[in-house]
């Protein structure tokens, strides 16, 4: 499991690589007590548009130069790849990206301009990875997993403690769930600076793996996925990520892509702010009344990730 140190680890190492995004503080909170505040950790403005910069760059930090110069190779759903790519560029390591056709032609086309090599496969993200997984091992490459290993979780979490440096008063955190990277970094950070704080996660109603594992006792894999939200869509998460958030996670609520388009909606009417539908989830749970706000000072939204497919 990843701890609180492993996390503050990462955090140093990143310094110099990955940015301190800011907090934003937009007001009050919709539906909340009177004075408590919405906040928005704008992961959208970190290298890459994404905060899956962290995790890609803190995996790749750690790995022995010899293992960086045989080069990395993973499936994303577009965003843990431009991660993946940021840190082959700046560290010199050939990068090679597995990419379902539900991906966007853009990411794939940013992807090249960050030197990657792609390689389409497979209808889902699922697909893509069982490829990578193939190709890492035939050529002795290093696979990096988008939400399955701990140096890549340590990273991601590294986040969470941006913001309760930034915003101490924050006592509910929510993030978007795609595999489950993200919460289980950001839920480790924040139970262990701030036990009494609740963490959320968010999952669309068209891909809720993590929503019917919890329920069902084990790890589900999903039939199919309906969402338009590409990045929180794989069919399955991992044991890994499953036990970190059935431990620290107090909930999982799930968001329509509709839902999704309005908090894009939103975001980009009244901040200025691109984000992509996995963007706008956290915001999307708060505003449609899936949590309970009773009590809370501020709640943060964690904008993971920008783009336009919301704003259409």
């Amino acid at each position: 499991m990843v701890e609180l140190a492993d996390i503050q680890s990462a955090a140093q190492r990143l310094s110099a690589h990955t940015r301190h995004t800011p907090t934003l503080d937009a007001g009050s909170l919709p539906g909340g007590p009177p004075e408590s505040r919405l906040l928005l950790k704008l992961e959208n403005l970190q290298v890459t548009g994404s905060f899956k910069a962290r995790g890609a760059m803190n995996k790749t930090l750690l790995l022995p130069v010899h293992k960086v110069s045989a080069g990395l190779v993973t499936a994303s759903g577009g965003n843990h790849g431009l991660g993946v790519a940021f840190a082959g560029k700046t560290l010199g390591a050939p990068v090679t990206i597995f990419l379902p056709s539900n991906v966007p032609p853009t990411k794939a086309a940013k992807l090249e301009r960050w030197g990657a090599r792609v390689i389409w496969e497979g209808e889902v993200w699922d697909e893509a990875n069982r490829a990578a997984v193939e190709l890492a091992e035939r050529e002795g490459m290093t696979y990096v997993h988008p939400f399955a290993d701990e140096a890549v979780i340590a990273g991601q979490g590294t986040l969470a403690l941006e913001l309760l440096d930034d915003a101490p008063e924050t006592d509910l955190v929510v993030a978007a769930i795609g595999g489950g990277g993200l919460i289980s970094g950001v839920a480790t950070a924040v139970k262990g600076r701030k036990p009494g704080a609740r963490v959320i996660g968010v999952e669309a109603t068209g891909a809720p793996k993590i929503h019917q594992s919890l329920r069902a006792g084990r790890l589900i894999t999903l039939p199919g996925v309906t969402t338009a939200a590409n990045t929180m869509a794989p069919l399955a998460s991992h044991e890994m990520n499953l036990a970190i958030i059935r431990e620290k996670v107090d909930d999982v609520v799930l968001v329509t892509d509709e839902e999704m388009r309005e908090a894009a909606r939103w975001l980009w009417f009244e901040t200025g702010i691109a984000a992509e539908l996995s963007g706008a989830a956290a915001v999307a749970a708060l505003f449609s009344g899936k949590i309970p706000l009773e009590g809370v000072r501020a709640a943060c939204a964690v904008v993971c990730g920008a783009g336009t497919d919301g704003l259409g």
